[in-house]
């Protein structure tokens, strides 16, 4: 069956350099190739899910400006509903990633000015969640206005979907969020600042695992970068590895990967360890190329490596 996911989240334009190393604080270095793309979380994980094979309807907003057309001919060219994508005609900018990408460990910093999607309003959230009936599954992230995020999904907790929550980047949130949460997928960062309690080990991977479950959501898939990821439900707990053979360039972009290929394997009715391998297969796949949406794996590619991988 084909998925059909919403997701409600950040449209960021990317301005990317590779550098030998990353700088410190106040050194200026020389930086390879310098490249602009389509990213932000949310349209990360709708072009991730939408070439892994599900059918996504995707609102964010976007500048009254070349990097929002830009956007909306991207959503058009993947086959993304954007039917709520909205222009922000207030003279508010499309956001923008500064992205730096070190060469031979492929870790990254990033800065981020989130733009027109900072002033989703209370209309633009109904007239887009209002559209939920029939969808599997809903996606959000924390790049976006929060009361903004929180409001769609108790939109769509209320309609009855299945929400999934990225909650990167990471912020405080309010208790009465959680127990609405089907799914949540934050790296082991997100998880430590979501509990107070550190994730340098694997006691204390599980052990904050345990405590976002004792908050009320579903299931918590921890990744965990080349560690893989940390499964913990009611009647689950077990690291599922990242695929073999896979040699990372660039691993910006790869939670929104895991995220987007995640919710389509489970959308399509898959058991959840096997979700959680289509995902670190896709995430895999995405770090072996530059970028972020560009760098996402289609379905073809996901199956061949989820084949191979015994």
């Amino acid at each position: 069956m084909t998925a059909k996911l919403f997701i409600l989240g950040s449209y960021i334009t990317d301005l990317m350099m590779r550098t030998p190393r990353l700088p410190k604080r106040g050194e200026t270095i020389f930086a390879g190739p310098f490249q602009v793309g389509p990213g932000g979380k949310g349209s990360n994980q709708a072009v991730a899910a939408r070439r892994a094979g599900a059918a996504v309807t995707f609102a964010t907003r976007v500048g009254d400006d070349d990097l929002g057309r830009s956007a909306l001919r991207m959503f058009a060219a993947e086959g993304i509903d954007a039917r709520f994508a909205v222009t922000d005609r207030d003279g508010v900018a499309t956001g923008a990633a500064l992205i730096m990408v070190e060469e031979g460990s492929a870790e990254n910093m990033i800065t981020v000015a989130i733009g027109a999607c900072a002033h989703f309003t209370d209309a633009e959230v109904d007239a887009a969640t209002a559209q939920l009936a029939g969808c599997d599954l809903a996606i959000f992230q924390l790049e976006t206005n929060l009361p903004a995020t929180l409001r769609a999904i108790d939109r769509a907790h209320a309609a009855g979907i299945r929400v999934l929550l990225n909650p990167a980047p990471v912020q405080a949130l309010p208790d009465s969020i959680y127990p609405k949460l089907a799914y949540a997928t934050p790296n082991e960062t997100e998880a430590a600042s979501l509990t107070g309690i550190a994730t340098d080990t694997d006691a204390g991977i599980a052990k904050a695992a345990a405590a976002l479950l004792a908050k009320g959501v579903g299931t918590v898939i921890m990744t965990l970068g080349a560690k893989g990821a940390f499964v913990k439900s009611r009647d689950i707990e077990t690291l599922v590895p990242v695929a073999p053979g896979i040699k990372p360039v660039d691993t910006t972009g790869a939670g929104d990967s895991f995220a987007g290929c995640f919710a389509c394997a489970i959308a399509e009715g898959r058991p959840l360890l096997e979700a959680v391998r289509f995902a670190n297969a896709g995430a895999g796949l995405s770090t072996t190329r530059i970028g972020t949406a560009p760098a996402m794996a289609q379905r073809a590619e996901i199956d061949a490596l989820m084949a191979s991988w015994r």
